[in-house]
């Protein structure tokens, strides 16, 4: 045995770079992004929020320096009146099409997930159009809408008919 973790001559699939956005990104997320905005999934933003907001992103890099994938993280006030702390939303999650399915977007989540428990943050919620199955498969449930930041939840588009998922951190 050679010490790899290869199997019968399957080698493991590299770890995504995961670096945080910078505001020169922004051009490139708003690409990434445009076609999950066509088919419903993600909101349409413009490339300036790209930049006003970088510091919420966080990228993935082809070994080109290509951005294959995108989410955003964006920290809401503690709100006593639910009995919690600060938590985060995450959103603008995205993976190009050539690179879905090899991990790039598990990578992604669990970055953001680490990011999220770095601010201390008690628990994280995002809005899915689709099935959800990595958020779920990383611990995020259906919740009610009114457990959600209200600014953020009242921001939703019904028209989209999001899914509501939260996990606890």
């Amino acid at each position: 045995m050679n010490g790899t973790s290869a199997v019968a001559g399957v080698l493991p699939a590299p770890t995504p770079s995961v670096r945080a956005a910078r505001q020169e990104d922004a051009a490139e997320l708003a690409s990434l992004s445009r076609p999950f905005v066509r088919s419903g999934a993600l909101r349409e933003r413009p490339a300036s929020l790209y930049a006003s907001h970088a510091a919420d992103f966080l990228v993935t890099e082809a070994p080109d320096g290509t951005v294959d994938g995108c989410v955003g993280l964006r920290v809401h006030s503690a709100d006593p009146g639910l009995g919690r702390g600060s938590v985060g939303v995450v959103y603008n999650f995205c993976v190009a099409g050539r690179r879905q399915g090899s991990g790039v977007g598990a990578g992604l989540l669990r970055a953001v997930l680490a990011r999220a428990r770095a601010q201390s943050l008690d628990a994280v919620f995002t809005a899915t159009t689709g099935g959800g199955g990595l958020f779920l498969r990383y611990g995020f449930a259906p919740t009610a809408v009114r457990l959600a930041p209200a600014s953020w939840a009242e921001s939703l588009d019904p028209r989209r008919d999001a899914r509501i998922l939260a996990r606890a951190l």
